[in-house]
């Protein structure tokens, strides 16, 4: 457990008696290696190739060392896989003679882009130089490269099923499975996700729920607001990057950017409406935060109302607001203690 004032300020749900890992916020991870090695020789054994010297094809897939796993921290999915394959392939000249030849995928990994994967294509020990080799080392890679593609975008979609998305304004469609793209495809994927945001498609319907937190401050109404809507006060209870704009419709982001949303509405000293996300929640989702600033004769009642929270989210919402933003405001202003 992070203690206050050392490592990343970021919300982390307590450790609980029953190693419940709660909303996904623990590091989990999930294999599919024994997946992956069904779906890589279902891919690849119907690779074959045609060209005027003949016909290639692969026969067998005769090494499959690796692993494969998907990991979820903060409700992110990461995928990691390694593998070194080995084929074995037969050419077939118009006049009937048979060649065999390797081919070997030494590492196909995570760390490398597709199309940056070696893909090595070799004769049988003793074999005679064929024209069937050039035909596999071009055409038939690229069948392998593709049989490659489809391998990493189905374990993707295959362990990305079953996740909940959210709609806005709570109109609510049939759920899409979503690829985590790699670097060179974050372009394409943010227009994706533009598009699909504006068509009001973007998942399907999430259980939300409602929080409600009370706690006083040993200050004025007057001096607490102003400790939300000030950057740098935000930035001194928090410990990290923010960037807020305190007006109607302003943005703000927090926690170098795990907390992000816009204020909806701000009456001075007594009240701040705001929608308001955290960075793991589903994509498009904010829930409506209230707090409500109530003068207690030298001390100040806040009563904050969460709405439309992922049920999921509920315990994890809870422990953020009081302990990163009502105990860090106290704790670095000096809004708990008494002086006598």
């Amino acid at each position: 457990m992070a203690k206050w004032g050392e490592g990343d300020p970021r919300w982390i749900v307590e450790q609980r008696a029953d190693a419940t890992n709660v909303n996904n916020w623990h590091w989990t991870e999930r294999d599919a290696s024994n997946w992956s090695s069904e779906r890589l020789k279902a891919l690849l054994l119907p690779v074959r190739v045609e060209g005027e010297e003949g016909a290639c094809e692969v026969t067998e897939v005769s090494k499959l060392d690796g692993e494969a796993s998907i990991n979820n921290r903060k409700g992110k999915l990461i995928f990691f896989y390694e593998w070194a394959i080995k084929l074995a392939w037969t050419g077939t000249s118009k006049t009937g003679v048979k060649y065999k030849g390797y081919v070997e995928i030494p590492n196909l990994s995570d760390e490398n882009d597709v199309d940056e994967v070696e893909i090595l294509v070799s004769l049988a020990k003793d074999e005679p130089d064929t024209n069937l080799k050039t035909l596999m080392k071009q055409e038939g890679a690229e069948k392998i490269r593709d049989a490659i593609k489809t391998y990493i975008s189905t374990l993707k979609t295959e362990f990305t099923q079953g996740m909940i998305l959210p709609t806005v304004n709570g109109e609510h469609m049939e759920t899409t499975p979503q690829v985590a793209p790699k670097a060179e495809d974050r372009k394409k994927a943010a227009s994706s996700s533009s598009a699909t945001s504006q068509s009001k498609s973007i998942g399907v319907k999430i259980p939300t729920c409602k929080i409600s937190l009370k706690d006083t401050f040993l200050t004025s109404p007057e001096e607490l607001y102003r400790v939300f809507v000030t950057q740098e006060m935000v930035q001194a209870f928090t410990h990290a990057q923010a960037a807020l704009e305190a007006d109607k419709g302003g943005k703000f982001q927090l926690l170098d950017g795990s907390v992000t949303g816009e204020f909806v509405d701000l009456v001075p000293e007594k009240q701040l409406v705001m929608k308001w996300r955290f960075k793991s929640w589903p994509a498009g989702h904010f829930a409506t935060i209230t707090l409500n600033f109530n003068d207690k004769g030298g001390e100040t009642e806040v009563c904050l109302e969460g709405k439309g929270i992922p049920a999921s989210e509920e315990e994890r919402t809870k422990q953020g607001w009081q302990r990163y933003y009502f105990e860090g405001i106290k704790q670095t202003f000096g809004y708990g203690a008494r002086l006598f």
